[in-house]
């Protein structure tokens, strides 16, 4: 959080969504610790200025972390009640979570069971929407039946696309987010964090997804940042995640100002703070301090999130109205 006490309750005060977080990636540290005792200290990624060498760094060291713990279903509602906890002690109203497609792949696990066990665990007056996150080669021999499967779950909100960007996108992959979409899904794609604009335009194109998470590497082509703004796609932006893993990368440079001054509609979130050591309260401060938005621009981000949200227009008023008067 900011060193300036004022800063902080005015971020405190804002009701706050947070749209972009993988519950695998969220895991909290003490349970980690349970698990790992040897972990006697955070992982040396929490530091500020800590720079992963590349994304297969970063994923190994997270994959190491999650998965010592999500085994089973009833640790992530385990670990899920205290994620969900932590969010309405900053104010947060809204969240938007995802679970790898992996742990049905490779651990065998019940996809429908998980869902549950994340849901049994939201909190009254948090609103929580879950998504399978799906890798970009996710629909082999044993997962096409499950995913098939998964756009009948009732309580899945939608599917996102997961992994290494520069994966290529299998020809499986438009015809499914099609599908989602027409079963009343909602879909996102991870894009623009290690790919730059063209991947971004070809994600547009071919997957037509609702919302873009990261998104930032759009700001290389003005025509894609036009494309973005002219769909009315929101950018699910993880700041300090981006600090740490992109290249070229830095808080006090980070695309989201390009981003935000052109009128595209930005989301700030944590993305995965076992890795990052972040809070969405930090986010804030973040874009705050060296990203220099003012606190009416904090307020109209935090707008932007109740915007892209996925809930009725009568339920976001009460906070769309806060941040209208937040931001006057």
């Amino acid at each position: 959080m900011s060193a300036d006490p004022s800063l902080s309750a005015f971020i405190q005060s804002l009701p706050k969504t947070e749209t972009h977080l993988h519950i695998e990636g969220a895991l909290p540290f003490e349970l980690l610790q349970r698990v790992r005792p040897e972990f006697k200290q955070p992982p040396a990624s929490w530091a500020p200025d800590f720079k992963f060498r590349d994304f297969s760094h970063f994923e190994q060291e997270l994959l190491e972390m999650a998965f010592s713990w999500y085994i089973s279903p009833e640790r992530y509602h385990e670990a899920a009640k205290l994620i969900f906890a932590r969010h309405v002690e900053q104010n947060v109203k809204y969240v938007e979570t995802s679970f790898a497609s992996g742990v049905i792949e490779f651990l065998d696990l019940d996809g429908p069971e998980v869902l549950a066990a994340i849901r049994a665990a939201i909190p009254a007056g948090l609103e929580v929407r879950v998504f399978l996150g799906i890798h970009h080669n996710g629909a082999g021999h044993k997962m096409k039946a499950v995913l098939d499967d998964a756009l009948g779950w009732k309580d899945l909100a939608g599917v996102d696309l997961h992994g290494p960007e520069n994966f290529a996108l299998e020809p499986w992959t438009a015809d499914y987010w099609a599908a989602a979409r027409s079963a009343g899904k909602y879909t996102k794609a991870h894009a623009g964090e290690f790919m730059g604009a063209d991947f971004v335009r070809r994600v547009l194109d071919e997957l037509q997804p609702q919302r873009l998470e990261h998104g930032v590497r759009s700001v290389e082509d003005s025509a894609v940042v036009d494309e973005i703004r002219r769909r009315g796609i929101g950018l699910d932006v993880c700041p300090i995640s981006n600090h740490k893993l992109m290249p070229g990368i830095t808080l006090a440079a980070h695309p989201i100002r390009q981003l935000f001054d052109a009128g595209v509609k930005v989301t700030v979130s944590t993305d995965d703070p076992i890795s990052f050591g972040n809070t969405l309260s930090d986010e804030y401060s973040a874009l705050a301090g060296p990203c220099g938005f003012s606190r009416a621009e904090l307020a109209q981000i935090a707008r932007n999130g109740f915007e892209v949200a996925l809930m009725p227009d009568a339920q976001k008023r009460p906070w769309l109205t806060q941040l209208d008067a937040a931001s006057g």
